[in-house]
Order: structure tokens, then C-alpha cells, then sequence
């Protein structure tokens, strides 16, 4: 299980929760983005094994201040599927940050405020 956090302004959550977003709906573009990264994760980090992975899922979660994105991979391999799950999360918040740029910018086109922070791996059980 992996988790991460993207900062973003009120008005740009008040138009996620409202369906305002011009490119679409952010937090189903990052669960399936969030999934396709951690399926794909041997072809983005050189030394990750390919894992046959048994279940897959990103949770997106909108916050006071912005938003929360968690992952949960499960495997039976002799290696541990953290990998899978720090790049669904970082790959999910860079899907948000993509779809609600247009409304993060200031006038000079900078984002002051967006900032994604504490990617992790929250929990990781080994199995017998």
C-alpha cells in the first residue's frame, strides 16, 4: 500500500467536485493512469521484475486542501510489489496535476501553490 498528495488551490477542487474539469473527470483519470503505471512499471524502472499481479487498486480521495491518492497491489512473488505501488500513486497525482493545470497556473503561467508531496509506501506484508 502506497500513498501521495497533491496541494491544489480551493477553486480548482471545487471544480473537480463539481465536474467542472475541461479535460475531464481527474480523479477516474488517475485511477486508470494510477493502474496502467504499476502494470507497466518494469518498462519505467530499469531493475523492477515483471510481477504477475493479483489484484490492483487506486483510491482518490479529495481533501480540504487538495488531494489524496492511495494504491493497494497484492502478488504472490518471491519479490514485494512496493515498486507497482509508489509509481500507480506518483503516476495518478501527475495525472491530476496534468488535468487541473489550466486552473493551478498564475498569470505568468507558475504554479505557486501545486505541490505533490509524500509519496510512500505505507504498508508492505510479506507473505508465508
Amino acid at each position: 500500500m502506497a500513498e501521495g498528495f497533491i496541494k491544489l488551490r480551493k477553486e480548482t477542487l471545487t471544480a473537480m467536485r463539481e465536474g467542472r474539469l475541461e479535460k475531464g473527470d481527474a480523479s477516474e483519470i488517475a485511477k486508470v493512469a494510477g493502474i496502467l503505471a504499476a502494470k507497466r512499471a518494469p518498462e519505467i524502472l530499469m531493475l523492477c521484475h515483471p510481477i504477475p499481479i493479483e489484484s490492483l487498486k487506486v483510491d482518490v480521495t479529495l481533501l480540504e486542501d487538495g488531494v489524496k491518492v492511495t494504491s493497494h497491489v497484492t502478488a504472490m512473488a518471491k519479490t514485494g510489489v512496493e515498486m507497482e505501488a509508489l509509481l500507480a500513486v506518483a503516476v495518478a497525482l501527475l495525472n491530476i496535476w496534468d488535468v487541473t493545470k489550466k486552473l493551478e497556473k498564475d498569470e505568468r503561467g507558475q504554479y505557486p501553490y501545486t505541490v505533490v508531496s509524500g509519496i510512500r509506501v505505507v504498508r508492505k506484508v510479506k507473505g508465508t
